[in-house]
Order: structure tokens, then sequence, then C-alpha cells
């Protein structure tokens, strides 16, 4: 099989499926990898420490991939497969669009219930347009984490560079943060991740540009992204925003704090239907990356 039909087999089990119910091997990782935390953190753990909780999380699964994906010799089943659990294109669009859902049907409650499983900020008084802002950020962010991300490892170095990518992005999400208990155990994985997220946030970046309004997104890109916290979500989030030509961002509270975050983006306050069309943007992505994968393949085909 060619490297298209991997992606469009795993993208179509993706969609048939969405994201498994129970027994994911993501679950089951952070299982893991919360049983590697509780035996190494301690008060005074160094990054060196974290540094050695990575790979003993992260390197045994990802030499499991690779011996299974150079022995077994069966790429056609393992290598859709693998991917599919990498990436949650689905999963992304059905969480959003039951906040859209409950925007539409005018219940905040609810509303503030379904946002707050797909953003780390405390949700609890948010107005409408809060929670729009949120559900919006998460969708133009997790495009890049959740699949393009993902899709550029599994291109550059097949099944085993997908899952080395995603454990690595999951320990980000489980140690990443810049607290008392995780700013130096967590580092070595946040800094992996930044490195692993370079490129991949940059052409997801370039792909919201160029499927919107360009000259917008590229212009909150360029005014905007380096005021944002973190050095990947910058340039996908504020371009998204651009090319949809709406305002996101604003004071937001993490962990009982009130973070003063710059407004980015577009002129408009993003509506209900804003959601939906982020979304949009991510499948639009998605068929301009396959696009581009399948001409690069016909090309080093001929040339071959």
């Amino acid at each position: 099989m060619s490297l298209t039909l991997y992606i469009l087999s795993a993208v179509l089990i993706d969609r048939c499926l969405g994201e498994p119910q129970r027994f994911h091997p993501l679950v089951g990782f952070g299982a893991f990898a919360n049983f590697i935390e509780q035996r190494l953190w301690h008060a005074n753990a160094s990054r060196f420490v974290g540094l050695i909780a990575l790979i003993l999380a992260v390197i045994p699964i990802t030499l499991l991939i690779y011996g299974l994906e150079r022995f077994m010799h069966a790429d056609a089943l393992i290598h859709p497969v693998l991917l599919y659990f990498c990436i949650g294109a689905t999963s992304l669009k059905q969480h959003s669009e039951r906040v859209f859902a409950a925007l539409d049907g005018q219940n905040i409650l609810q509303a503030r219930h379904q946002v707050a499983l797909i953003v780390s900020r405390e949700t609890a008084n948010m107005d409408a347009l809060a929670v729009r802002r949120a559900a919006i950020e998460s969708v133009l962010e997790n495009g890049a984490d959740a699949i393009f991300a993902p899709l550029f490892w599994f291109i550059v170095a097949g099944p085993a560079g997908a899952v080395f990518y995603r454990l690595v992005n999951t320990l980000d999400a489980l140690w990443g943060y810049k607290n008392e208990r995780y700013n130096r155990f967590g580092w070595a994985a946040a800094r992996l991740d930044d490195g692993l997220n370079y490129l991949p946030a940059r052409l997801t970046a370039c792909s919201y540009a160029l499927l919107g309004q360009t000259r917008k997104a590229l212009n909150s890109w360029r005014r905007y992204s380096t005021l944002l916290e973190s050095p990947n979500a910058g340039p996908v989030m504020s371009s998204g925003a651009g090319t949809l030509n709406i305002k996101l961002g604003g004071p937001a509270v993490y962990h009982g704090k009130l973070k003063n975050k710059p407004y980015f983006g577009g002129n408009n306050e993003p509506a209900d239907h804003d959601i939906i069309k982020a979304n949009r943007l991510i499948d639009k992505t998605l068929w301009i990356w396959i696009v581009l994968i399948t001409s690069g393949e016909a090309l080093a085909g001929t040339w071959g």
C-alpha cells in the first residue's frame, strides 16, 4: 500500500469508529505514565529525573512498535491502525459540536460542561462568548496537535514516529505544567513536545492561512503569535483566528489564577456557528494535506 492509502485508511477508520470508548491505548499509556510518576517523582525531583521518566515511558513502547512494523510484515493492517490510534479528528469534531449544540440551545450550563472536557481553563463562570472562544481555540490548536503533527511524523518516520510523537504529546499534557509539582519533572516532556511540534505547527498555520482570509491570517500570525504563551500554539491559533476573521484570546482562569492573555485574530466576535467553521477548516486542511501527499508520491514515482 502507498502512504496515501495508509493515511486514507486511518482517516476512514477514525470517521467510522471515532475515539475508542473502551481500552483506548492512550488511556492505558496515561495509567502507565502515572505509575512511573508515582515511583520517580518527589518534591526535589530534578529535570534529569523527569528525563529518565520520559525515557522509561516512551522508548520501550516506540521500540515495540518499530519491531512490529519491521518483523511482522503486515503493513497494510498495522500502519493504518496505529495511525488511527494517534489521530483524533472525529473525537475533536464531536466534542466541539456538543459545545455548539448546547450554545445553540441556549443551555449555558451544558455548554460550560462540554467545553470543560476539551480545555484546561476553568469554565464555571464563563459566558457564552467565552465558551465560544475556548471551543474554537481548542479546535484550532488540537487540529495541529492531534491530527497534523501525527500525520507529519507518520510521513517522516512511519508508525513508530507517529506513536513516539503521540506519547510525548500525551506526557506533555500530563506533566508539562509550569507549577511547583511539574516545573522540573515535566521539563523534558514539555521541551521535547515543543521540538516535535515546531515544523508541524507552522505547516498547519500555513495551511489555515491558505484556506481562508489569507492576508488577515498572516497578519495575525505576525502580530500575535509571539505574544501567546506556547511557541507552537501561537502560530496555529493566531493564523486560524485570522483566517476565520474572529477575535479569540482574552483573560482566562487557570487553576484558580487569572491570566491576562492577549486578544488575537480578526475583527469579529465569534458566533456559535464559528465553531462549525473551525471544524470545516480542519477538514479542508486534512484533505489538502492528503492531496499534497498523493501528489508528492506520484511525482516521486515518476522521477523514480
